[in-house]
């Protein structure tokens, strides 16, 4: 199967919303789904959205089977232009361990540094995200403010883009600016 990855384009954007509700209503409920899909159409109209840093993976037949947003991201009011939340990322749950993640978030990477940006915040799994460089968000003095409720605290990691971006960032991780993440 052939892949291409690319930047979303208007064609895609109801077929992505789909796929990320599909993937994360049948790896966790039907809720999380509608939750992780409000969340992307909310950053999608503030000004934290970067276009060319929602990604896609589509194949040869046109169908998006990969999606990953990197987003701008503030840590107490600061490093917006400098530090990105990466969420979320999903996979069509049958081609999942395809490599398909892998490559979106690499080309992500590179086109992040290409546009200055210098780290890379995400809360997930450990395992899927330690590969990629992600380490814990806490060695580096970013840690989770009181509202966030990790199963463990390696849950949120981070990975500088530049060497050295991290010595000078610190601070408590808040989503409360995230509207869906309230809503019932």
């Amino acid at each position: 199967m052939q892949r291409i990855i690319k930047p979303m384009e208007e064609k895609y954007l109801l077929p992505s919303l789909e796929l990320v509700e599909d993937v994360f209503a049948k790896w966790d409920s039907p809720e999380e789904g509608r939750t992780v899909r409000r969340l992307v159409e909310e950053i999608r109209r503030k000004k934290y959205y970067l276009p060319e840093l929602e990604l896609i993976t589509v194949t040869e037949y046109d169908e998006v089977v990969g999606y990953a947003m990197f987003s701008r991201f503030h840590i107490e009011g600061r490093y917006e232009d400098e530090l990105l939340m990466l969420t979320p990322v999903a996979v069509k749950t049958e081609l999942q361990r395809q490599h398909i993640s892998k490559d979106l978030l690499e080309y992500g990477f590179e086109k992040a540094k290409a546009l200055g940006f210098k780290a890379v915040l995400v809360e997930g799994n450990p395992d899927n995200y330690r590969s990629r460089g992600f380490q814990p968000s806490y060695r580096f003095g970013i840690e989770a403010g009181p509202n966030i409720h990790l199963p463990h605290p390696d849950c949120l990691m981070v990975k500088e883009l530049e060497d050295g971006a991290l010595d000078n960032m610190s601070g408590l991780v808040d989503y409360s600016f995230y509207e869906a993440l309230h809503e019932g």
